[in-house]
């Protein structure tokens, strides 16, 4: 009896350590078709999914102190710090990651946060009282879109953009954040492209910028007292943008971002009395991303995109001079604010070999203080790939370029190739740090390739509209020809391709798997588009115009035919090679729908397809558990289907 029994335990025992080997998917996971998960690649991968980064969200009104956000557990919160490097103070604390925030401007008792539900993006306000800890619900906590706020100068309202009237349209509010009582309409808008850019110095207008499309937008001067809206850029123009602007300190003109009367996108400023513009970075030849502005209208600072590596000037305002800040690294920079009072200039830089962080270059002065030092998990920066800049030429000879991150020198022979395609469509890959890809460079000897196809930002407004409508398959193209350049490369393997992207980067994935099939090995689409018909139906009805201008009006017979013809859903049967999808439950922008009927598509084709949903995700996965256990199943779909 006492042998049978120790038998039973010893077998208990062998059960369970080897269910001990395998990786659970959590209860909040639907998996389907991935096979049990070792548990030594949860081992090998740790020190590469450890590595923190840190955003830069306000300053402090008064104080030279600032909010910054940060992950130290699941999701991303908003940590306290007062001096440079000094102690993270957490002071959110939800299962929803919350990575902005807006102190009120003067004393800054109390700042004003947004936060979804299960990546939903139905962002709601709230106020957190920095005396108390508590938040308080600012707006109506439905299915509505709420944001973009922006404070008036006596500092006692916001103005912001709500689709809370039909969930379809972006009006504009104003509220007093101490009384939520005191919501009221400020203008009824029809599309879902609106938001409030600034507010004059008066208090008494704002300026609207109402976004169509990538490639154009408007910009309107309103009443606050009677809604009524101006006209300050021309409403009939068409492929015009306007990005960034606010109103000169003097109230008589408005500085703008915009690509009127040009290829890229100049800092340029709008007499508001005649509408005259006047452009003030004619000699660079690049995007100018944004711009930041003193309290006291002294100084300005913009930045530049120049080939995907960021550039920052500072300029005086009153001669429009400018000059380069040289102590900045080879980086991209993701966002600059001044101090109210100081006019010190935080930013936020990330390189290839380092996370985000924040600096701060003094008044006066270039030099960069470091404030914040994210760990990077046990990964050494010197061991990380630095890319470099690849071009090469598509079908119809245009170049198309790229950034390459070579495997590691310890692997010998020709090396497998990922190819990462970015989404937006009209995103961009830059040369910032890659995270969890040093994994596949530097433990599975896989070089990695990010391209930018046309449609992508950065290279100047026509090449920014040439996937555009029937234009559609010419993008696609750009990966063929990316194909024929790697089978070129002494070093690269041509016959171990994997594609993979998200979102619209998800519906190349599946694009080339149906037109590429025989030269690649597998394919991962996170969150992607199986069909445009479908997804324009089902996305959210505040994006569909906006989606509609890019992908084109499926309401048109001829662009519904079109767009049936190259959907990948109904070219399934073309899919010949493992495929991979990605989704997340709650996803408004892409609906899991599109996932779903790809999925069970390629299935009933007798195709091989792995599924993974996040139930509690939205547009790609922003938990870490999720995003661990999406790491885990995708370096097993490589190592299956790409090394093997």
């Amino acid at each position: 009896m006492k042998k049978i029994l120790f038998a039973l335990l010893f077998l208990a025992s062998n059960l369970k350590a080897q269910e001990a080997k395998v990786i659970s998917p959590g209860s909040n996971l639907i998996v389907d078709g991935i096979p049990s998960i070792p548990a030594s690649i949860a081992s090998d991968v740790k020190r590469y999914t450890e590595s923190r980064s840190a955003s830069l969200v306000t300053w402090h009104p008064v104080k030279s102190e600032m909010i910054i956000s940060t992950r130290f557990a699941n999701t991303g919160q908003l940590h306290y710090v007062k001096f440079p490097l000094g102690d993270r103070k957490q002071i959110t604390f939800f299962e929803e990651p919350v990575t902005n925030a807006s102190f009120e401007p003067i004393n800054g008792n109390y700042f004003i946060f947004g936060k979804d539900q299960g990546g939903n993006e139905f962002n709601q306000l709230y106020r957190f009282d920095v005396n108390t800890g508590k938040s308080t619900l600012l707006t109506d906590g439905k299915r509505s879109q709420n944001g973009g706020i922006n404070w008036n100068h006596k500092g006692d309202k916001i103005a912001y953009g709500s689709t809370k009237r039909n969930g379809a349209d972006r009006d504009i509010y104003i509220m007093d954040p101490l009384s939520p009582s005191t919501e009221k309409l400020c203008l009824e808008l029809k599309g879902g492209g609106w938001g409030v850019s600034d507010w004059s110095a008066d208090d008494k207008q704002l300026i609207i910028r109402e976004g169509i499309s990538a490639n154009e937008s408007h910009l309107w001067i309103a009443d606050v007292a009677t809604g009524n809206l101006t006209e300050l850029t021309d409403r009939n123009e068409k492929s015009v943008s306007y990005g960034s602007s606010e109103f000169s300190k003097d109230g008589k003109g408005v500085w703008i971002i915009t690509d009127k009367e040009s290829e890229f996108s100049r800092l340029a400023y709008i007499d508001i009395a005649t509408k005259k513009i006047t452009y003030i970075t004619n000699d660079i030849k690049w995007d100018i991303e944004g711009f930041a502005i003193t309290d006291d209208g002294s100084s300005m600072v913009f930045s530049t995109n120049e080939g995907g590596q960021s550039q920052l000037y500072f300029m005086n305002p009153t001669t429009r001079t400018y000059k380069t800040i040289k102590s900045l690294p080879i980086c991209t920079v993701n966002g600059f604010q001044f101090h109210k009072k100081t006019n010190d200039l935080a930013l936020v830089i990330s390189t290839a070999q380092s996370a985000s962080d924040i600096f701060v270059i003094k008044k006066g002065t270039e030099t960069l203080e470091r404030w914040t030092e994210s760990e990077l998990g046990g990964l050494i920066p010197t061991e990380l790939t630095i890319p470099k800049s690849v071009i090469w030429k598509s079908f119809d000879g245009r170049e198309i370029n790229g950034f390459y991150y070579a495997a590691n020198k310890k692997f010998e022979g020709k090396r497998p190739v990922i190819i990462n395609i970015h989404g937006g469509p009209e995103s961009q890959s830059r040369p910032g740090f890659s995270g969890v890809s040093n994994y596949y460079n530097n433990e599975l000897g896989v070089a990695v390739i990010y391209p930018n196809v046309r449609g992508s930002s950065g290279y100047g407004k026509t090449f920014l509209a040439l996937d555009n409508g029937f234009k559609r398959e010419e993008s696609v193209k750009d990966i063929g020809a990316l194909l024929d350049w790697i089978a070129q490369q002494p070093e690269l393997d041509a016959s171990r391709i994997m594609v993979m992207g998200g979102s619209y980067g998800g519906y190349m994935t599946l694009a080339v798997s149906t037109n590429y099939a025989d030269r690649i090995r597998c394919a991962i689409d996170v969150v992607g588009i199986s069909n445009f018909n479908t997804f324009l139906k089902n996305t959210e009805s505040y994006r569909r115009d906006l989606r509609r201008v890019e992908y084109g009006d499926e309401r048109d017979s001829s662009m519904y035919a079109f767009l049936e013809k190259i959907s990948p859903l109904n070219n399934a049967s073309k899919i010949k090679k493992p495929l991979f999808i990605v989704q997340g439950g709650n996803d408004p922008r892409v609906p899991k729908t599109e996932a779903v009927q790809m999925a069970e598509k390629v299935k009933s084709l007798g195709g091989k397809v792995w599924y993974l949903e996040a139930k509690d995700e939205g547009h790609g996965f922003k938990k870490k558990n999720n995003s661990d256990f999406q790491l885990y199943a995708t370096v097993m779909f490589i190592k299956m289907f790409l090394l093997d």
